[in-house]
């Protein structure tokens, strides 16, 4: 029944559904984890990074992570994002909110409210789900922002151009099971440096590898300078993800190394 109405975006079935909406969440249900902690002094990201071969110049590739303006020059530091999904669809979608951000900072001379621009993203993403001729994104986001009104935010956004704002949540492979720990061990009042534990700790048991290490993981806090009291977003650089993954007692041993040293 489903091959009838599922050719066109715009078609809905005789239950009310939208069937290639739905491809689009699956797809998405593939990709690598994205999981977001939201802290009463921060937010914390971390991304699972999908390597398909050793070859792979890690160096110069746009992985799952992206931060929404990595350049340091740019006025606009106040939101990160997280993707999960088609990265190229992601880097469109990117490009668009860096677009939308820069608009708003010439107009009304301040960054971006965080809400604002999850809505004006899920504007353009609903629109592909109501012309002919066009597909839906197959991706789905994270941001991470602070803005003075509201301080910082969490919010998710999906292909069907709705958007919720979250203490902590998860997108792509095992989202489920991720969602159950982060129900189990957040808490109101949890800090940063708490937030970065429980976010390597349930990434640990949520990513389809048997190793966790930088190769893999890649990890992202945004937080307020102390000096200015402005939004500042750290990426982690893999030196620094391997300490962090010392300090919470997460390295695992590669097999392969135990066998040599064996």
């Amino acid at each position: 029944m489903a091959r009838r109405y599922d050719s066109r975006t715009t078609i809905f079935s005789p239950e009310g559904r939208l069937y290639q909406i739905e491809y689009a969440m699956e797809a998405i249900s593939h990709a690598g984890t994205v999981l977001g902690v939201l802290a009463k002094d921060g937010v914390v990201l971390a991304a699972e990074k999908k390597v398909t071969g050793k070859l792979l110049d890690l160096s110069s590739a746009k992985m799952e992570a992206c931060s929404l303006v990595p350049d340091q020059r740019v006025p606009f530091r106040n939101v990160i994002g997280g993707v999960a999904g088609l990265t190229a669809d992601a880097n469109s979608l990117v490009n668009y909110a860096r677009t939308a951000a820069q608009r708003h900072l010439l107009s009304y001379n301040e960054d971006i409210p965080v809400e604002l621009l999850a809505q004006r993203m899920c504007d353009m993403k609903q629109g592909y789900t109501q012309f002919g001729g066009l597909r839906p994104f197959g991706v789905s986001l994270l941001y991470a922002g602070y803005d003075p009104h509201y301080k910082f935010q969490l919010y998710h956004s999906d292909p069907s151009g709705n958007y919720s704002g979250w203490k902590a949540t998860c997108i792509g492979a095992n989202n489920g099971t991720a969602q159950s720990l982060l129900k189990q061990e957040y808490k109101d009042d949890i800090e940063v440096k708490d937030a970065i534990g429980l976010v390597l700790r349930t990434m640990s048991k949520t990513m389809d590898s048997t190793t966790l290490g930088s190769e893999k993981l890649e990890f992202a806090v945004l937080t307020l300078d102390p000096a200015t009291h402005q939004p500042k977003a750290k990426i982690y650089r893999p030196a620094e993800i391997d300490a962090l993954l010392v300090s919470e007692g997460l390295t695992k041993k590669d097999e392969d190394a135990e066998m040599k040293t064996a």
